[in-house]
């Protein structure tokens, strides 16, 4: 079943930093919480670290929407945070779509 831009969009972003720089992503990832949080269209945002691979890093994030995600994108906090991110990762952030299958 294809997805329509009105359905809500659920996402895992995957983030590796750099050996000596996970305490600037870390940081900069928690950055991003509380204003993404506030965000219309907003329903979940929440930062996990890997136990097994310390500095990988998992936002799992859900908006109503394609467009509360086109928005999400375009905010000041999150352009701030993709202007710097690079520098900071040991490989590029991937962002897998997900289907919700369950409650």
């Amino acid at each position: 079943m294809a997805s329509r831009s009105s359905d809500p969009l659920y996402s895992l972003a995957i983030l590796r930093a750099l050996p000596d720089r996970r305490d600037e992503l870390l940081a900069a990832l928690q950055g991003l919480i509380e204003p993404t949080r506030a965000e219309p269209g907003n329903q979940d945002y929440v930062l996990f670290e890997s136990r097994s691979e310390p500095g990988t890093f998992y936002m799992r994030e859900a908006f109503d929407d394609q467009a509360a995600l086109d928005t999400h994108f375009a905010t000041p906090h999150f352009q701030a945070f993709a202007k710097g991110v690079d520098a900071l990762l040991a490989s590029p952030l991937e962002l897998l779509f997900l289907d919700r299958r369950s409650e």
